[in-house]
């Protein structure tokens, strides 16, 4: 993959692929009143439409980066790619909840495996800086814009029928896996060294699948639980086994030399709040729109299309900004607007205005996905040896998928908190609190990472710990 044709063209196969992931976390959404009335879903069954995929994809990240650095990043990506093209089909025929749920638990296990290691194929093709810097900006704009306009797309496809949502990513991912058996050619991959780290998998996947099970369910089991709290105290003494494993094996799964770069410590964290008070906003505000204010599907996606344009159409210059200012202060901006935005939506009450509230709102929420998303990446990536690529953009993409399972149990959690569940102004207002707040956090944690001494671009995105680690 030596030509630049053969690299950009790598690039946009790689990057429809990340935008069919990023959609279907948050296309399904406003199908879910659909699903829920065709096959006769009860609403603890329905929230496992979404939370299966979150499930799937989120504890399996960290296995699906290392198996891409130790089997070969193009054989693991088209595996996945194919698995998750018949889980599409599946998903858009079946008749029966808890085949549709599985489906959508297998898809999820397929982004798993595709998302790290189409990120570490363009990470290993495009060497660090301002090469690197654009296509990872072009690579997660995609991402960002398929997140973005989920909703938008869903409102559209919801309008023709619920299994539209399931078919459409099907042709998009059969093309995408005929496009990449061309243009990621065979060819001899640097992989990792050393033998499969088996028990560190099994812990590691077995600590997340456990997690982001728990905090799905912990609003309908309760948070103080004795099943919540056990499998909760289960899932940490799996990961602290996880841990003293990784220290005393030969051939880690996942070296935690890595974790010393305090660049990429904070761009994991930077993506667990980005992503997970987005997720909660994004349901609390869509039983906003859809529960209270008695939007249609089409109306209430449409409210989310300046945020997904915004994303769309800025996100492939951030490479350019990063370049220029440093991927630090991209973030810092970037965590401003989000908390911006988020504080806008406080002001909700039964007569929204278009123009004072909603548009503006969803405009800094825009250009916060726009400025942070890639420049997270960039950061998470930047500094790493090539045989751990794969393990990097695990580790990150883990950090989204768990950040938003979290939050999102905790916004369900205080939504519903009223008398008989019931959802109010005052609920929302309190549930859109969370995200308020871990932007404001976010926005502390990435302001430590500023640096005002006179240093060239790309100097400020490394981070030269990893190369003593």
């Amino acid at each position: 993959m030596s030509s630049t044709s053969a690299r950009w063209g790598a690039l946009v196969v790689l990057s429809a692929v990340m935008f069919l992931d990023a959609l279907d976390v948050s296309m399904v959404g406003v199908a879910l009143p659909s699903i829920q009335a065709d096959l006769g879903l009860s609403p603890s069954s329905l929230q496992w439409v979404v939370s299966g995929y979150v499930l799937g994809y989120g504890g399996l990240l960290l296995l699906g980066g290392r198996t891409a650095d130790l089997l070969g990043r193009r054989r693991v990506f088209l595996a996945a790619l194919a698995v998750f093209a018949a889980a599409s089909l599946i998903g858009g025929i079946v008749d029966d909840g808890a085949l549709l749920i599985a489906a959508r638990f297998v898809k999820g296990m397929a982004a798993a495996f595709t998302a790290p290691a189409a990120l570490s194929i363009i990470t290993t093709t495009f060497p660090e800086g301002p090469a690197r810097n654009k296509a990872l900006s072009i690579f997660t704009a995609s991402g960002a814009s398929g997140f973005s306009l989920g909703l938008v797309l869903s409102g559209l496809l919801t309008e023709l029928g619920w299994r539209w949502t399931f078919l459409m990513p099907v042709p998009v991912a059969i093309i995408a896996l005929v496009a990449a058996l061309k243009v990621l050619p065979k060819v001899k991959e640097e992989r990792a060294g050393g033998g499969y780290d088996l028990v560190g998998a099994v812990l590691i996947t077995a600590s997340m699948l456990l997690l982001v099970f728990t905090v799905v369910q912990a609003p309908e089991a309760g948070w103080l639980s004795a099943r919540t709290i056990g499998s909760l105290v289960l899932s940490f003494a799996l990961l602290g086994l996880f841990v003293f494993t990784e220290l005393r094996v030969k051939h880690p799964l996942v070296r935690l030399g890595l974790l010393r770069s305090a660049p990429i410590v904070r761009a994991n964290l930077g993506l667990v709040i980005l992503m997970g008070s987005y997720i909660g906003f994004q349901f609390a505000a869509m039983q906003y729109f859809q529960n209270l204010l008695h939007w249609s599907a089409l109306q209430t996606a449409l409210a989310f299309l300046p945020a997904g344009l915004l994303v769309a159409i800025t996100s492939t210059k951030m490479g350019d900004l990063a370049d220029r200012f440093g991927t630090a202060r991209l973030i810092v901006i970037g965590a401003a607007a989000l908390a911006g935005g988020y504080a806008f939506f406080l002001g909700i009450d039964e007569n929204p205005s278009m123009g004072g509230l909603v548009l503006p709102g969803m405009v800094l929420l825009g250009i916060a996905f726009a400025l942070s998303f890639p420049s997270l990446n960039i950061q998470a990536t930047n500094g790493v040896h090539d045989d751990e690529q794969g393990l990097a953009s695990g580790m990150l993409n883990t950090s989204g998928q768990v950040g938003g399972a979290v939050v999102l149990a905790v916004v369900t959690a205080v939504l519903t908190s009223g008398a008989d569940g019931a959802i109010t102004i005052d609920s929302l207002k309190s549930s859109i609190m969370v995200p308020l707040i871990l932007a404001v956090v976010g926005l502390l944690v990435s302001a430590t990472g500023l640096n005002f001494r006179r240093v060239p671009a790309v100097e400020r995105d490394q981070d030269k710990v990893l190369e003593t680690v």
